[in-house]
């Protein structure tokens, strides 16, 4: 099955990377340290200079730092964000006169479309994932600010995905629901 929460390769490659070159780093530190490499003499100074850098120095590195850790937030933000991989769903029961394939996309779109006629819901994103045989619903509900989680929650749960069950003829269907609190209130009736 289809993982709800994937990591991307891209994102692998470039941990294997900042840690393998953690690791010489630390390496060349230690071997440097009790004298096997004899790049550097264990009684020199780290820095050739003992005066304080110039002040655009400051200026320079606290800003290359500030970019650094937003691109590092920004980073971990978009892990927290990712989308499982859908497929196509093929129906077949006898190869010889045809098949009917179905986009995973095109299947929950019913589905949405229902969850964002819920009161107090202010939009909804949902990814169905995984084969026909391992499916799993990835669900994200943005909820208004006086909307009622448990009301939704429980409708999702009593009639939303049974119907989805129902419609994809499917025996089980792992979910999960993520709920958001969107800036937005609700419509009132004074």
């Amino acid at each position: 099955m289809t993982s709800l929460n994937r990591p991307a390769r891209l994102n692998r490659t470039l941990l294997a990377l900042l840690g393998l070159v953690l690791l010489a780093a630390g390496g060349f530190a230690i071997a440097t340290h009790f004298g096997k490499l004899d790049v550097l003499a264990p009684d020199s100074a780290l820095a050739p200079g003992v005066g304080t850098p110039p002040t655009w120095a400051l200026y320079v590195a606290a800003a290359v730092a500030v970019i650094l850790g937003l691109l590092l937030l920004r980073w971990l933000l978009a892990q927290l964000a990712g989308k499982p991989k859908s497929h196509t769903w093929r129906f077949e029961s006898d190869p010889d006169t045809g098949r009917t394939e179905l986009a995973a996309s095109t299947a929950i779109q019913p589905f949405l479309a229902e969850v964002t006629t819920y009161p107090g819901v202010h939009a909804a994103h949902a990814t169905l994932a995984g084969t026909r045989e391992n499916p799993a619903v990835a669900l994200v509900v943005s909820v208004e600010q006086d909307g009622d989680v448990a009301a939704i929650r429980d409708r999702i749960e009593e009639e939303g995905l049974p119907r989805l069950h129902q419609a994809l003829d499917l025996d089980a269907l792992p979910s999960t629901v993520e709920f958001r609190f969107s800036t937005k209130a609700g419509t009132r009736i004074s």
